[in-house]
């Protein structure tokens, strides 16, 4: 089967899984996609398992601005096999802050060039790149990985600003990155916390 015919028959299982409860809360809070089932995320994750890995599917299914189409895409992607360029245009084209997340907890906490994604939109103006980027360095941070000294001066410097922005996702998402730098142990958990405090923020 050629990707496109793949691609219109995945769209075509959607109708299976909608949820026009999902849907409709997601447009009443401002989440407008061209197309949205309202497909519950467990129900995209069965159709990932059962699709399996496949880089040219995701590609084509980032392309369409269907919102399961793009999970899905997050999903599908060999995180060994995409390019930084790739990711970076994914980044550009990510429309919604669910869309970001979903990203981040699917497949960029995982690519080999993950802690430098990170960093890099960590330090970015634009506030869906931040809330990537914190999300990325809160997983790398639950799997254990410990920066080292530019790396935690840089993290704790962006968190302190990103902890004082107006977006809110933004600051939770930092708040949650310094939570779990905290748990790596007693040394980062004094780092945060003198940070912290010599910013004027309560550390959570």
């Amino acid at each position: 089967m050629d990707i496109q015919q793949q691609v219109k028959e995945i769209k075509q299982s959607f109708r299976q899984m909608m949820d026009g409860a999902v849907a409709t809360s997601m447009r009443t809070k401002g989440v407008d996609y061209k197309l949205n089932w309202g497909a519950t995320l467990p129900r995209l994750r069965e159709k990932a398992d059962e699709l399996g890995k496949n880089y040219d599917l995701a590609i084509a299914l980032w392309k369409e601005n269907v919102r399961e189409c793009k999970i899905l895409a997050t999903m599908l992607m060999p995180a060994d096999e995409v390019l930084p360029e790739v990711i970076d245009i994914w980044m550009e084209q990510t429309p919604t802050q669910e869309i970001a997340e979903q990203a981040a907890f699917n497949l960029y906490q995982y690519l080999p060039y993950a802690p430098e994604k990170a960093y890099t939109w960590m330090a970015s103006p634009e506030p869906l790149y931040q809330l990537c980027g914190f999300h990325i360095i809160t997983r790398l941070f639950m799997n254990g990985q410990e920066p080292n000294e530019r790396g935690i001066n840089e993290f704790i410097d962006q968190a302190i600003v990103a902890l004082q922005s107006e977006n809110i996702p933004v600051r939770k998402a930092a708040m949650a990155a310094v939570q779990r730098f905290a748990n790596l142990g007693l040394v980062y958990e004094r780092i945060a916390k003198s940070a912290l405090k010599q910013a004027n923020l309560d550390f959570l």
